[in-house]
């Protein structure tokens, strides 16, 4: 089931995540409900607050980035078999700081360029409840660091400078408002009661 996503002003957008145990209701279906939404809207991540759930739970398929021309072959291949998820998760970052053009499904029409670290430790569990430890680097690193400022309470927007904020503050308005056009279902927090 596709599930409406979240727009930007939604307030469990701006709040850290629970986390579940194993015997949260209706895991698998909840999990299938996400994949489902992700891909519908293009998506190469999606957080539980996305959809509404202020839980600590991500999905994740970074294949879309498989295309670019710039990959050595190690990095295609790693994200082209770069489907998880990801529960509970906790999250250590590393190395130098670098900026990438980033967007997300709750802030439509909005990219800017983020910095974040080149690496990352993370512990997690998967669907089936069983712990990973793992090391990333670059672009899955990216995606993930992305996922996990969600289950934080923390949108991209939140790390640009107050310069850049202002500059969108209008755009970010117009997206709580429900005053754009998406190809995917969403649900605005001060969309008029009229649509």
């Amino acid at each position: 089931m596709i599930l409406p996503i979240e727009a930007y002003g939604t307030p469990v957008l701006k709040k850290e995540g629970k986390n579940i145990t194993q015997d949260y209701p209706e895991l698998d279906q909840f999990i299938a409900n996400m994949w489902e939404t992700m891909y519908e809207a293009n998506g190469v991540g999606l957080a539980a607050p996305q959809v509404g759930v202020g839980i600590r739970l991500f999905v994740v398929d970074a294949s879309p980035f498989a295309e670019g021309e710039e990959l050595r072959d190690e990095e295609r291949e790693q994200l082209i078999e770069f489907k998880k998820v990801f529960i509970n998760p906790k999250l250590e970052e590393s190395g130098e700081e670098w900026a990438f053009n980033e967007g997300c499904l709750s802030i439509p029409e909005v990219r800017e360029d983020i910095y974040r670290q080149e690496e990352i430790h993370i512990t997690y569990f998967d669907e089936n409840f069983k712990e990973h430890k793992e090391f990333f680097t670059g672009l899955p690193a990216r995606v993930i660091q992305h996922e996990y400022d969600h289950i934080e309470g923390i949108l991209f927007t939140d790390k640009l400078s107050p310069l850049k904020k202002k500059l969108i503050k209008g755009k970010l308005n117009n997206i709580a408002k429900g005053n754009i056009q998406v190809d995917y279902k969403m649900r605005f927090p001060l969309a008029s009661k009229k649509r």
